[in-house]
């Protein structure tokens, strides 16, 4: 299988790039090859590619900037996907968009299910709301949007790198601990799209919206603890509520996300985050080593 992935050197794309399983060639464009800014350009790549399925993993992700700049993240986020999910409509080319849990309100501490209300407390999940529907409403027959949340990585910038920086120049560090949700390693999002795109190709009859977290559900506080004690920092975890930590975007108070259909349809089961981040501490390790 080939995969044309947008996205090149985020999160998820980096290691749909890395990590390819055998058998699964990825051609992953970046910002140089395939600016979202500019929807023909990226269109023009899914017209000629020769690929077997597509993969939307570019996106607009400052979740405080698209505040202000709501306009440059609804043309990325949405109107781009949108076009490119006609394009694939055009080729009978599946094709996967990776969303996010910001799509929903927050409320409440049941997951939210693929299938409950939207509500995107800020621009970012708006604007990636607006994507899920411009993908939804002008797919082919196979499509799938993926929601995930709290990603993570041994590369760009992330909560894991961000706590491994502070941890090391301070001894004590305030962390919201009211905002609860699954860290998912982002080589685990890009096992998944693989494994659906797969599944897409030959059924599409399971087109339709699902999600993937890391598992357990845990806080951002007690998500530091656990990157603190693995990786032999020996800094304090202080608890405060998200008002005593404001930014210009509101946060969800409830990321946790129900993944049973994906693991029902595609046998994807929610990954232990802990083992991951075990993982991400040994290639940040290596990386520092080779420096």
């Amino acid at each position: 299988m080939k995969l044309l992935v947008f996205g090149k050197t985020g999160q998820v794309a980096t290691e749909l790039r890395r990590h390819a399983s055998d058998g699964v060639e990825v051609l992953a464009l970046g910002r140089e090859d395939a600016d979202f800014s500019d929807p023909a350009r990226c269109v023009d790549h899914v017209e000629r590619t020769d690929a077997d399925a597509v993969i939307i993993a570019a996106a607009y992700t400052a979740v405080d900037k698209a505040e202000s700049e709501e306009d440059l993240a609804l043309t990325v986020n949405a109107s781009t996907p949108g076009a490119i999910a006609r394009a694939c409509a055009v080729r009978d080319l599946p094709v996967i968009y990776v969303s996010t849990d910001y799509v929903f309100d927050g409320a409440g501490t049941r997951p939210s299910c693929p299938e409950d209300p939207t509500g995107p407390l800020g621009a970012y999940g708006r604007t990636k709301l607006r994507g899920e529907e411009a993908v939804r409403g002008t797919a082919g027959k196979a499509h799938a949007i993926l929601r995930t949340s709290w990603v993570f990585s041994a590369h760009g910038g992330n909560f894991v790198k961000t706590m491994l920086r502070l941890g090391a120049e301070r001894d004590r560090l305030t962390i919201v601990a009211d905002q609860v949700g699954g860290p998912t390693p982002a080589a685990e999002i890009a096992s998944a799209c693989t494994t659906i795109a797969r599944a897409l190709a030959g059924n599409p009859e399971h087109s339709g919206t699902y999600h993937f977290s890391g598992a357990p559900d845990v806080s951002w506080a007690d998500f530091a603890r656990e990157i603190f004690a693995q990786s032999g920092l020996s800094c304090e975890v202080a608890d405060i509520p998200t008002r005593d930590y404001p930014t210009p975007a509101q946060r969800p108070l409830n990321s946790r996300i129900d993944c049973a259909r994906t693991t029902e349809v595609f046998g994807i089961a929610r990954p232990d985050w802990r083992k991951g981040l075990a993982q991400v501490l040994a290639e940040l390790d290596h990386q520092k080593a080779d420096t």
